[in-house]
């Protein structure tokens, strides 16, 4: 019997410094699957390029010519994949465990479009990937009270942060877009990821139009995969871009009076810790308060002056 034909699509953005790493940890992670690697690269300026070709030489390597953001690279990588199973979705700076991936297979199917793991972060420690869907309710608790606090509280935050919820295999609104397998069957009947987020938000959108086309979001503990983490919480620009994707995003699915309602709970959580000093909060604030903002495309002028 064939084994399972999967597509690893990673997008990389100056990731020379994570490649080494990421592909030596894929031949145990991805055992028991015929698996083909293929990276996006979005026009990368350091040597990511020369990384790939010494490490995986025999990965496919699209170079999409521009910064296309993450959903961009996605979409890139999954057509240059071809026709496959399953394709997962992975961040260059996430590392997989062994058989993590055979695990994610096993999750998929009955109802389930798209499985995701258990993730710990570089100390090796449980991180909060699960979330629920945004609603006004989760938004002001959010501002009031704090995203973490918020999730351990029922379900009142939209973050998943009660520890037992990721003890146990079950269905979620959303997870965190860094590994995501999504089948086939799924990806031909939801499209392709919508670029016009960007970077952040798009995982989002795309987990809830899963579940409006009947299929589910399935978290499987027993896949366990090691992200570091990108820096979203410590850069300006990217805490303001990630901060508008959430309003956006909730305003393409709402009428105004709720999406001004939870643009104001922005507001309010982003002025209270600009007020506590946070850079990343005045940066937030600034541009939800400038409607020429709103109206600029995602692109990747919002990395000017981002470490990467």
């Amino acid at each position: 019997m064939n084994s399972p034909r999967i597509a690893i699509c990673v997008v990389t953005f100056n990731s020379a410094a994570l490649i080494e790493d990421l592909t030596a940890s894929l031949p145990e992670g991805a055992y028991g699957t015929t698996w083909t690697l293929v990276f996006a690269d979005n026009d990368s300026a350091d040597d990511t390029l020369a990384q790939i070709t010494r490490h995986a030489p025999d990965a496919v390597v699209v170079q999409t010519g521009s910064n296309l953001g993450y959903s961009g690279g996605v979409n890139a990588a999954i057509a240059a994949a071809g026709e496959q199973d399953a394709y997962l979705v992975l961040n260059a700076d996430v590392r997989l465990t062994p058989g993590s991936l055979v695990s994610l297979l096993g999750a998929l199917g009955d109802g389930a479009g798209i499985a995701v793991p258990r993730l710990i972060d570089a100390d090796e420690q449980p991180h909060w990937s699960l979330r629920r869907e945004p609603t006004l309710l989760r938004i002001w608790c959010d501002a009031l009270i704090g995203a973490e606090r918020a999730g351990r509280i029922g379900a009142l935050g939209e973050v998943v942060a009660d520890p037992s919820a990721y003890e146990s295999t079950h269905f979620v609104d959303w997870a965190e877009g860094s590994t995501q397998l999504i089948s086939a069957e799924c990806l031909h009947a939801c499209g392709p990821w919508d670029e016009s987020y960007f970077l952040y938000s798009e995982e989002t959108e795309y987990d809830l139009r899963v579940r409006a086309h009947g299929f589910g979001v399935r978290y499987e503990p027993s896949a366990v995969a090691q992200h570091l983490k990108g820096e979203s919480a410590v850069s300006p620009q990217l805490w303001s871009l990630l901060t508008l994707n959430k309003a956006m995003l909730y305003a393409r699915r709402h009428g105004p009076v709720a999406s001004t309602a939870f643009w104001l709970a922005l507001v309010v959580r982003e002025a209270s810790r600009a007020a506590l000093g946070k850079a990343t909060s005045r940066a937030a604030l600034f541009d939800l308060l400038r409607p020429r903002r709103w109206r600029e495309p995602r692109g990747p002028h919002w990395l000017a002056g981002v470490r990467v």
